[in-house]
């Protein structure tokens, strides 16, 4: 596998890393634990260093799964995990935003315990949280840092402006927002400002939650415990409407003997060397064929036409839970 650098951090990780929300939460019932262990350990084997993670994600259950999974090859990878939810500890329900200074240090003990490691690679406040300025969350992961607990902050879903004002408290070393062929919101201004600031990029939901795989049945529907029964890109009508972006896909990956993931994610890391994209899986085969895709080549031609083809598409339906925006 090959490895970038997250910007000018010095923290360098797998070209892809590998998402495991999806492991415990949100498409459905988790996954069999020790399924998903395996599946961690079999990433590791294939070069995989960059795990992706959140308390929120259960909430709890997934860093208990990752911290689990990877506790036997900890000197050999990156975990990244997330803090900015106000998580109710016995119903685990979510009671809003909270990254006030003192929540921040109380959830980051809570999470190095149950990731089984004395220090966490990257801490991403998870969504801005609007009664906090920026510049507090800052200094105490600069804190945070200090005292060898965390080793990297980074932000997620969150905007140039947010960006710059707490990089000049404590260097950001990555920022994770969604971005993929279907959502390209931080091409205006956040990608401009990561590459200036020598910020690395992070994003989630490479593949569109799914739909850029081309597995997707537009006349699916999805089971309540499936966060795409609610996502405004998965209604019947907008699956269909955007049924033109899996085309082009299809298309281009039929050209370069690939498929689908391949070329969407191969597009990703064609845009910038400091873009690590995270896709998630349960499956060892989709993990392999995600894995590939670091090792295919697009051409200037081949992104010119994926370029003037995406151009004439408009995708349907709002990104996200349809309430996201860069704060």
């Amino acid at each position: 596998m090959k490895t970038r650098e997250l910007g000018r951090s010095g923290l360098t990780v797998s070209a892809l890393g590998l998402g495991c929300m999806g492991m415990s939460t949100n498409y459905g019932p988790a996954g069999d634990r020790g399924a998903m262990i395996t599946l961690l350990r079999a990433a590791v084997d294939r070069g995989i260093t960059f795990f992706d993670t959140a308390e929120v994600y259960g909430p709890f259950a997934n860093e208990e799964l990752v911290g689990e999974g990877l506790a036997p090859v900890r000197d050999q990878v990156v975990i990244a995990t997330k803090f900015g939810f106000d998580i109710d500890p016995v119903t685990r329900a979510r009671r809003g935003f909270n990254s006030r200074p003192e929540h921040i240090r109380q959830v980051t003990e809570a999470s190095l315990k149950r990731l089984r490691t004395d220090h966490i690679d990257l801490l991403y406040q998870h969504r801005v949280d609007p009664d906090v300025p920026i510049e507090d969350v800052a200094g105490t992961v600069k804190d945070l840092i200090a005292e060898g607990k965390v080793r990297h902050f980074g932000l997620s879903e969150t905007g140039a402006a947010t960006i710059r004002r707490a990089h000049a408290v404590q260097p950001v070393a990555a920022v994770q927002n969604e971005y993929s062929l279907w959502a390209r919101d931080a091409e205006p201004e956040v990608l401009p400002a990561c590459e200036e600031l020598g910020i690395g990029f992070v994003p989630w939901s490479p593949l569109g939650q799914g739909f850029l795989t081309g597995k997707v049945d537009p006349n699916q529907a999805f089971d309540q415990s499936d966060v795409r029964s609610w996502f405004p890109r998965f209604t019947p009508e907008a699956m269909k409407a955007n049924q033109a972006l899996v085309a082009l896909l299809v298309r281009i990956a039929t050209t370069k003997r690939a498929t689908p993931a391949q070329i969407a994610l191969a597009w990703l890391l064609a845009q910038k060397p400091w873009i690590v994209p995270i896709p998630g899986t349960r499956k060892l085969h989709r993990l392999d064929e995600n894995m590939a895709a670091a090792d295919l080549e697009l051409t200037a031609d081949d992104l010119r036409e994926i370029a003037d083809a995406a151009s004439t598409i408009e995708v349907q339906g709002a990104r996200g839970t349809g309430h996201e925006h860069y704060g």
